[in-house]
């Protein structure tokens, strides 16, 4: 990966499109937004895979994500709260759950982050 200053924000070109980051959230994404991002998307792929991989159909799967930053550490992600939405076929509440634990455990980013970034996950069946 590039990413190159433009005046305003730095650029990076990828074959699907271009990605801007910045500091200043009317200029691009900024960084934190886009670690948050990583980790919920990371997440909620490994999750929709679990529970296929478990015989549960999933028609729709959304994942909110709640952040918390430490001001005296730089403002540092301390903590995040992933809370998935989930509607599909077959979904069965305790093996969900058990899904969530999986996907955790198998998600890179947020392995990533272990031990540094609090992160809990909840979820609801709709």
């Amino acid at each position: 990966m590039n990413f190159t200053w433009n005046g305003e924000a730095f650029e990076g070109e990828f074959n699907y499109g271009n990605l801007t980051v910045s500091g200043d959230e009317t200029k691009g994404f900024r960084p934190f937004q886009l670690m948050v991002s990583s980790i919920a998307v990371c997440s909620a792929s490994v999750l929709r895979q679990v529970l296929e991989k478990q015989r549960m159909t999933v028609t729709e799967l959304s994942v909110d994500a709640d952040v918390t930053r430490d001001e005296s550490k730089a403002n540092r992600i301390s903590a995040i709260a992933l809370h998935y939405t989930i509607k599909g076929e077959e979904l069965n509440a305790d093996k969900v759950e058990k899904a969530v634990k999986v996907a955790a455990k198998n998600c890179p980013m947020a392995q990533t982050v272990e031990g540094v970034v609090e992160l809990t996950e909840t979820f609801e069946i709709v």
